[in-house]
């Protein structure tokens, strides 16, 4: 079977989360390329959790809707997940807690049920290795070798090894075979998720300082850097709230550190002054913002992209800065480390603006798709004098043909280094001046138009699918992986802008070339992206939205272009 999903499902607080990530290593071990799709509410314990994990020979970033395999330990999970059952698939459950008569010979033709409870007992483990006993009938059920899973347990479940292999094999040796797989072989990869892929990348750009207030879906970051930071030399302070952590970041920047600061849509709000703080004082700034829907606290667990208007405009006054919307990991991992780069060489916020979706689920790290972008070098004071006058041979804001002043730190000998968030002269020093306020605010859109200069000669926008198609489908973000994967199924042509502001308006505009219909497909219910696109003169001729909190699935996305496209 050259591809396969496998879901699991149970009540919040039984680790239903950790028991997809095993299936996970599992199945990378043997070969497949993953994607591993998370779905849990805002609930500590109850409620329903569950993970589909989607197996391929080749390279996916999308969940597909139906699944082969169904794991249940609740009947919840049957209740709730029936209508993804392929044809013929296989069920493997609790049989002390869901009944054979429960599961219809239609509905479930092969099913493997163990008795959960009483491998517990017998074995004298703890209710949390439930889970261990229903991997191991999974295994079973699929024909996964025992060597497999004893391998990927002990590698992965360094705590009680002996006692969850037990446990583990109890339900493998009661399990009966139903499916055979293939084994695609070629090696495991990396599996990671898109906060640890932008993690890496501002790492890769340099990162020295993190501060962040916990808010999901960001709040991995902050956990994921704080176990990386002694390795690295890596400052990670979780600080009383986003204005402090935000105000840290600054601090860090103004000293030297290049530093970064996550959040979600609440935290920003709370950050915004501090980002227009950075435009005045041309402070540079990462910020990882993570959507959710919305508004307030919204969905907080669920996903969205409502926030793209929010982010070209948060902050008070014009100021340039970038906004970078990666669609995977390898997109994730480059694009940070350029944001990085260019919050440094052009001294101004760079947000990157990523979701639930990619921040939390996590799929194969392919190293050769990995898009290979240049590194930016900053505009160093070089400390020769730009000013006669005794003590302020310096000017931080020095007027300049591109907009970008060359940036001294404080100690520097001969430097005095100012961070003025008041309006000021070229030195940094308090002016309420019109002339002088006019030749700032020039100096930055001055800046504005040398970044989107620069960038356009980078490849901001891909595509996908058939590049010929006059069918065409443009996207933005995680919903990318789905998309493209329709996009090949169907014939359709898939765009990605990856970069939103400075908006890359000559590239997507070559990209529409020969379209005939243009669909724009986002997770929000005013067509975000469309109203922008439209902005910068591109016909846009119908949205297809999605607002609920969950992502698109393959199968389901594609059956909804047809219609929409035909």
């Amino acid at each position: 079977m050259d591809s396969f999903s496998v879901l699991i499902g149970g009540k919040a607080g039984d680790g239903i989360t950790e028991a997809g990530g095993m299936i996970a290593h599992l199945l990378n071990e043997l070969g497949y390329r993953l994607y591993r799709y998370v779905d849990s509410p805002s609930l500590i314990r109850g409620g329903h959790n569950f993970v589909i994990v989607r197996a391929h020979r080749g390279r996916i970033a999308a969940h597909r809707d139906h699944v082969n395999v169904l794991i249940a330990l609740t009947e919840e999970t049957l209740d709730t997940h029936e209508w993804r059952l392929k044809q013929r698939p296989v069920t493997v459950y609790d049989s002390e807690t869901i009944k054979t008569d429960r599961l219809s010979a239609i509905t479930h033709p092969f099913r493997t049920g163990i008795p959960v409870k009483t491998i517990l007992a017998q074995e004298d483990a703890p209710p949390v290795m439930r889970n261990t006993a229903i991997l191991g009938a999974f295994c079973k059920a699929i024909s996964i070798p025992w060597m497999a899973l004893e391998d990927v347990i002990t590698r992965y479940q360094p705590k009680m090894t002996e006692l969850n292999l037990a446990v583990a094999r109890r339900g493998y040796d009661l399990a009966t075979e139903k499916l055979l797989i293939d084994l695609p072989g070629g090696g495991p990869v990396p599996v990671v998720g898109g906060l640890e892929a932008i993690g890496l990348g501002l790492i890769r750009g340099g990162l020295k300082a993190y501060a962040a207030y916990p808010m999901t879906p960001a709040s991995g970051l902050l956990h994921f850097l704080a176990k990386l930071a002694p390795r690295f030399e890596l400052k990670v302070v979780q600080p009383e709230g986003e204005i402090a952590a935000m105000m840290m970041a600054l601090g860090h920047a103004y000293a030297g550190e290049r530093a970064a600061v996550g959040t979600s849509g609440g935290g920003f709000c709370l950050m915004t002054e501090g980002l227009s703080q950075a435009g005045q004082a041309e402070l540079p700034i990462v910020v990882a913002l993570g959507q959710r829907t919305g508004p307030s606290t919204g969905l907080p667990t669920y996903t969205g992209q409502a926030d793209l208007e929010f982010a070209l405009n948060a902050g008070h006054g014009e100021f340039p800065r970038f906004i970078v919307a990666p669609a995977d990991v390898e997109q994730a991992y480059a694009w940070s480390t350029l944001a990085m780069d260019v919050a440094w060489k052009y001294q101004l916020p760079a947000i990157i603006l990523s979701d639930r979706t990619l921040n939390d689920d996590s799929q194969s790290f392919v190293a050769d798709q990995v898009p290979t972008l240049p590194r930016l070098t900053q505009n160093d004071w070089d400390g020769v004098a730009q000013d006669d006058t005794p003590g302020l041979a310096y000017k931080r804001y020095l007027i300049t043909d591109d907009g970008v002043s060359p940036l001294a730190l404080p100690g520097r000998e001969g430097a005095t280094v100012k961070a003025n968030t008041y309006t000021h002269d070229e030195h940094g020093i308090t002016s309420e001046d019109p002339e002088t306020t006019v030749n700032m605010q020039d100096k930055w859109e001055r800046k504005a138009r040398a970044l989107a200069e620069e960038l356009d000669t980078l490849p901001l926008v891909n595509v996908y699918g058939d590049p010929k198609s006059p069918r065409t489908v443009v996207t933005w973000g995680s919903p990318t992986g789905a998309m493209r994967e329709v996009g090949e199924l169907i014939g359709v042509r898939v765009v990605q802008p990856v970069v939103l502001r400075p908006f890359p308006t000559r590239q997507l505009a070559q990209a529409l070339v020969g379209s005939e219909r243009v669909a724009v497909l986002e997770m929000n219910s005013t067509g975000q992206l469309a109203g922008l696109m439209e902005r910068h003169g591109l016909d846009v001729d119908v949205g297809i939205l999605r607002y609920d909190g969950r992502p698109f699935g393959v199968g389901a996305l594609r059956h909804q272009v047809e219609k929409v496209l035909a």
